[in-house]
């Protein structure tokens, strides 16, 4: 097998095991053992292979399901923080904040539920959160939700 493909490979292993268990507590450590590398060169190889750091993918995982969560339930903000793998409801917020550019509260309240079935790989592939198009603070909503 060639370098390059078995690099891949491993790198791909380590990007499943964050899909499958993004709930659970998954460190760098972990992942780059999934990946037989260091630390440090599973984080550099990792972010040329996909365009950010394995953390940043995993919190983007955790967040597109918050997403789901928050357009679909009726669960508290806290309980949604909890079920999708963060472990203080602040850290949640502000990454939730950064990537998809509302707090969790605004989006929940902007989301639009369609009337009719749509499948969920669409509903996926329209609501989830660009790893290159992330909002600044300055083009942020203001947390009470209204538009300005």
């Amino acid at each position: 097998m060639e370098p390059q493909e078995d690099r891949n490979r491993r790198l791909l292993r380590a990007r499943d095991a964050i899909d499958v268990h993004y709930r659970e507590q998954l460190d760098v450590p972990r992942l780059a053992r999934i990946a037989l590398m260091g630390r440090a060169h599973f984080i550099r190889e990792f972010k040329a292979a996909f365009g950010e750091t394995p953390h940043r993918y995993l919190q983007r995982r955790r967040v597109e399901r918050a997403m789901y969560l928050l357009r679909w339930t009726d669960h508290s903000v806290t309980a949604i923080c909890m079920e999708v793998g963060f472990s203080s409801l602040g850290t949640f917020t502000r990454t939730f904040t950064e990537i998809v550019g509302k707090s969790p509260r605004c989006y929940r309240a902007s989301a639009e539920r369609p009337d009719s079935f749509v499948p969920g790989s669409f509903t996926m592939r329209w609501t989830r959160p660009s790893g290159r198009g992330e909002r600044t603070a300055q083009s942020r909503e203001p947390d009470n939700c209204r538009s300005t």
